[in-house]
């Protein structure tokens, strides 16, 4: 199980809205903001992001909490997101490619290759949207409250 820590900013029947501090590497690295995630960060500021869970530890309004991911969920949702529309897009040029080669000059074998990557790239979007919809009803692919860390409660501010 992959753990974050958050504070529930709202609750609503059996789930609850996290806010969840993204957090970088640079902590524990050699470098010490010396790189190029780090020159990123200051870039765009530590954000936050809010997450919607199960809310199986009944926590309330205000109170840290941990949050966890099953890995396989994770790794399988990675899978899909990056690995789908890279095999669309090249699978698709190398299709469109193929559509005309040795028939044509090589201005259109590469214009066809260029829509062929574009169409199986749309494609993979589309599969992508399905998978996405189809996910919601795995429970490995939800986040859920573990947990209640025991400190005093967090006063909420608006969301930005």
């Amino acid at each position: 199980m992959i753990e974050e820590a958050g504070v529930v900013v709202s609750t609503e029947g059996r789930y609850a809205l996290v806010r969840v501090e993204r957090r970088t590497v640079c902590g524990g690295c050699a470098a010490q903001g010396a790189c190029g995630t780090s020159l990123i960060e200051r870039f765009f500021g530590r954000s936050s992001t809010q997450v919607r869970a199960l809310n199986q530890a009944q926590a309330s309004v205000g109170e840290r909490v941990m949050l966890g991911i099953s890995e396989r969920g994770l790794l399988s949702a990675s899978f899909a997101v990056y690995f789908v529309p890279l095999v669309g897009l090249l699978g698709g040029a190398f299709a469109g490619e193929a559509l005309l080669a040795g028939t044509a000059e090589s201005a259109w074998t590469d214009a066809a290759a260029l829509l062929g990557a574009a169409f199986g790239f749309a494609l993979a979007l589309f599969w992508l949207r399905g998978y996405s919809a189809r996910s919601r009803n795995r429970s490995e692919q939800h986040a859920v409250v573990c947990r209640i860390e025991r400190s005093p409660p967090v006063q909420i501010l608006p969301w930005p």
